[in-house]
C-alpha cells in the first residue's frame, strides 16, 4: 500500500454527486461516497458545492489523492458576474422554458438546417445558449451582469480549486 497511488473520480449528475477512490495502477476501489442533490429543475449551485463536501466526507476525504475529475450533467447554466459570483440559480438541462428562446434563435439563423450547419446542432431548450437567450429576454438585469457562463462540472472544479482566481475557471 506504501507505493499506492490513489485518483478520484466526481460524478455530479441531475441527483447526485458520487466520488469514487481508486489505485491508479490495478483500478481497485479504495472508497467512495455519495450525496443527493435537491430535487428541481434550478438549482442554487452553491448546493451541489455542499453536497460535493458530504460526499468527499462520506468517502473519508481525500487524503492522498494525487488526481482528481469531475465530470457531470451537461448544460446546466451557472451564470457568473465579473467577481465569479453566481448570478441566479442554475437552469439545468431539464428546464424547458427556454424552448421558444431556442425556436427564436434557431429561425434567427436561417432556420434549423443552417444553424445545425452553423454549431453542429439545432438548438433545444436543454442547451445553455437557449438558457442564457431565454435570461435576456426574461430577466434583463440579471443577463446584463453575465460574465461569464460555466457548466456545473466546470464550476465545481473551480470551487475545488479555491474559486478565487477567475481566470482558472475555464
Amino acid at each position: 500500500m506504501g507505493n499506492q497511488q490513489i485518483i478520484a473520480g466526481v460524478d455530479s449528475s441531475t441527483q447526485s454527486v458520487k466520488v469514487v477512490l481508486r489505485d491508479a495502477h490495478t483500478g481497485e476501489l479504495v472508497r467512495q461516497g455519495r450525496a443527493t442533490h435537491p430535487d428541481g429543475t434550478e438549482v442554487d449551485p452553491t448546493l451541489w458545492k455542499l453536497a460535493l463536501d458530504a460526499a468527499i466526507k462520506d468517502a473519508g476525504g481525500l487524503d492522498g489523492v494525487e488526481a482528481i475529475s469531475i465530470a457531470g450533467q451537461q448544460h446546466g447554466m451557472v451564470a457568473l458576474d465579473n467577481n465569479g459570483q453566481v448570478i441566479r440559480p442554475a437552469l439545468l438541462w431539464n428546464d424547458t422554458r427556454s424552448a421558444q428562446a431556442a425556436q427564436d434563435l434557431n429561425a434567427e439563423e436561417g432556420g434549423n438546417a443552417e444553424i445545425a450547419r452553423k454549431v453542429g446542432s439545432v438548438l433545444v431548450a436543454s442547451f445553455t445558449a437557449s438558457k442564457l437567450r431565454w435570461m435576456a429576454d426574461n430577466e434583463p438585469e440579471n443577463a446584463a451582469r453575465v460574465a461569464s457562463v460555466a457548466l456545473p462540472h466546470d464550476w465545481l472544479s473551480w470551487q475545488l480549486q479555491g474559486a478565487k482566481d477567475f481566470s482558472q475557471l475555464f
